[in-house]
């Protein structure tokens, strides 16, 4: 039985619930891949935080790079640290000195994931990501894989666990964005600084991912056209209900014959559709194929076990190549041209509320200013707030996002409007 040493970059949440599993799981580990994968070295900043921990073996802690770069014996660089700049350059590094590498880290991958996988080739090694995206649901090994002969045409999902558990709190129990956001931060599903999530940011670095494997383009981060959640009410989640739908923020990839479409906004999801039942910090995708028709994925996004299970899923896979002699030979499918979709061309329904005066026609100019624009209404509710305002929420026909913006400034322009307090897309069932 071969031994394949390995080292990790960092020691942190993902890191250690990948050091107990690779404890824990050893001889299953052995069983199922006939490998012996042995922790030679941890690259950490500071070996006192972690003097509790006992490493197996002959496992040191090594505070210099270059200790796990210039050391031969080393086969697989496990990379945990995150971020984007030394990050990079260690992975970089790791490949240029033929060491295949395994990482967790969505962001160096939705910036420089094509880069790497090419350098990767390049110098005959491997490179697994597989707990970049969805923490401990394996989608990204189903795409290259079990769907490979599979066209895709869309994907869609709830790609966040913290703004998946705000939304779902603020439906569930009529809570404010605020409150739920202590809460999620308090709990730990949300940072103290929660842009990246709340703003779409983290869902929208996991879409780009995706969809460079799904669709075969070089799609980076900025390809992917982003809303986040912070403008969200729970009015607008009241008045969903009564339209048959719940908030999620999705991330959406399809491929239509004008070209790509790449987006991260919150919509409304029909009840009757599999999404609109995902809540709390779950996550899940639900994939379209001309083979297999729908699919859905669900399970934990993230955390310390669930991500640490799709990092040895990797180290396993790129052991049994070295074992093998089989590393190198995923060659980067990339299609020349991206032919991304103009986020303003794409077609969908919306909801839109609008305070307006309490007054007789003031509906006759909005569905004038409507049918200006060729947009019909599909559905209206109106609630008297007092006797000088009331609030409309109109469900619209589907059309460009270019139409939906022209309305609202169409709307801005009326006396009898107050104000144009959200306006929301809705999702095909």
């Amino acid at each position: 039985m071969k031994t394949v040493k390995i080292a990790l970059l960092g020691f942190g949440t993902v890191s250690q619930g990948t050091f107990n599993l690779l404890r824990d799981n050893a001889e299953l580990i052995i069983n199922r891949s006939d490998v012996n994968i042995e922790i030679s070295k941890i690259f950490v900043r500071n070996p006192d935080k972690y003097k509790d921990i006992t490493l197996p073996g002959t496992a040191q802690y090594v505070t210099d790079i270059q200790d796990v770069l210039t050391d031969n014996s080393i086969s697989i660089v496990v990379e945990l640290m995150g971020g984007t700049t030394f990050a990079k350059e260690c992975v970089e590094a790791a490949l240029k000195h033929k060491k295949s590498v395994v990482t967790a880290n969505k962001d160096l991958l939705a910036e420089s994931g094509p880069y790497l996988l090419d350098l990767a080739h390049k110098n005959g090694v491997d490179i697994r990501f597989e707990a970049s995206v969805l923490g401990g649901i394996p989608i990204i090994k189903t795409l290259y894989d079990s769907l490979g002969g599979n066209r895709i045409t869309e994907l869609v999902g709830i790609m966040n666990g913290t703004t998946n558990f705000i939304l779902s709190k603020m439906t569930d129990e009529g809570l404010s964005y605020n409150d739920v956001l202590k809460e999620a931060q308090a709990l730990g599903y949300a940072e103290a600084d929660p842009t990246a999530d709340v703003e779409g940011l983290d869902a929208a670095r996991k879409l780009a991912i995706l969809a460079s494997i799904s669709f075969n383009r070089r799609i980076f981060f900025e390809d992917v056209s982003v809303e986040g959640i912070t403008k969200i009410d729970t009015e607008d989640i009241d008045f969903g209900k009564e339209f048959g739908y719940n908030i999620k923020l999705i991330g959406i990839a399809k491929e239509t014959n004008k070209g790509l479409s790449l987006n991260v906004y919150p919509a409304f999801v029909p009840l009757t559709h599999p999404l609109a039942s995902v809540r709390g910090s779950y996550n899940a995708i639900y994939i379209k194929g001309n083979g297999i028709d729908d699919a859905m994925f669900y399970g934990r996004g993230a955390g310390s076990l669930p991500t640490g299970s799709s990092v040895v899923s990797d180290i396993m896979e790129v052991a049994k190549n070295i074992a093998f002699d089989s590393t190198g030979r995923f060659k980067p499918f990339y299609f020349d041209q991206k032919n991304i979709y103009a986020p303003g061309k794409i077609e969908s329904s919306y909801y839109i509320r609008l305070a307006v005066d309490n007054k007789t026609g003031v509906l006759a100019k909005i569905a004038a200013k409507m049918a200006e624009q060729k947009i019909s209404v599909l559905s209206i509710v109106q609630r008297n707030m007092d006797p000088e305002t009331a609030v409309l929420a109109i469900v619209t026909s589907k059309c460009p996002r270019s139409y939906i913006l022209n309305l609202i400034d169409s709307f801005n322009s009326l006396r009898s409007v107050q104000e144009v307090n959200s306006v929301i897309r809705i999702m095909e069932a």
